[in-house]
This record gives structure tokens, sequence and C-alpha cells, in this order.
């Protein structure tokens, strides 16, 4: 089971993506895997910042605290990822959160932006669901169980 090794609490994943069914398929595949994990969703680029800074309606932090890692598609409405990306790294308290690429793309300029703006890892979503639950035992065997994440909620000032 993968948890937060120094809370034995669930990691919290926030996940930016405009399709639905993505998000469905992905929460599904994190619970089939096991995955003790707290998913969020937004579904475009301004609300995944607007979620991040806490503004308004995601103001109250208490009840949308800071992901330990962000799950983000690229093409996504009002704001894509490539921006939101690179709007992430310039707040100084939001760099330390792990952001994976999870995207259609597979465009070499794709995952060369994705990687200059900073992202951790970049994925190209597979197509089968299968393919989907592989991808979340990987991201939860390597981001939740073995890398030391930060938990931004539990400092006093971020």
């Amino acid at each position: 089971m993968n948890n937060n090794r120094h809370t034995n609490r669930p990691a919290r994943i926030l996940m930016a993506d405009d399709d639905q069914d993505d998000c469905l398929l992905t929460r599904e595949a994190f619970e089939e895997s096991q995955t003790a994990t707290e998913l969020d969703f937004v579904h475009d680029g301004e609300q995944l910042m607007n979620y991040l800074l806490h503004r308004p309606p995601f103001d109250d932090a208490k009840k949308y605290p800071l992901p330990e890692l962000i799950l983000m598609d690229l093409n996504m409405p009002r704001m894509d990822g490539r921006e939101a990306l690179n709007e992430i790294k310039q707040h100084l308290h939001l760099r330390c959160i792990p952001v994976i690429v999870l995207t259609t793309s597979s465009s070499e300029q794709d995952i060369v932006r994705s990687y200059t703006c900073g992202a951790n890892s970049f994925i190209t979503k597979p197509v089968t669901y299968s393919g989907l639950i592989d991808i979340a035992n990987l991201v939860s065997s390597y981001w939740l169980n073995l890398v030391e994440l930060a938990n931004l909620n539990e400092l006093p000032e971020v």
C-alpha cells in the first residue's frame, strides 16, 4: 500500500485534465493499483493555478491543500499545460511539487519544452486501460514510495 512514509496518510495528487473520461479512468486505475491517494481534479490550467495559489473558488487551504504531486495534460482550454507548467515553476513555493506531464502527445517538441519548463517526467497516455493501471503502479512505486516528497501543507508559512 502506498502512503506518505512520514504521516501514514494518503498522498495527495492533483490532476489537471479537461477530459472527464481520462480523469475517471485515472481515478479507477489508482484505486485498482491499490494506491492510497487523495486524487483531486481541475480541468484547465487556470483552475490549476487558482487551486495551487488558493485563489477563489479554491481559497480554503484546508479543503484544497497543496498536492505532493501534479499530473498534468498539455492540451487544456483557457491555459494549456505548457503555460501552467511555466507558471508553476515561477512560484518559489510551488517549484518543489513534482509535475508529471501525462498527455496524448509524443511530439519531441512537447517533450523537450516540458522538460525545459521544469517537468519532472513526461508520459504519453496509454491507449488501453491496463496501460493506465501500469502507469498508476509505476507512478506510485517511484513517486509515492521511493522518492521523498515535500508536504508543503505542514510548513508554517507557504
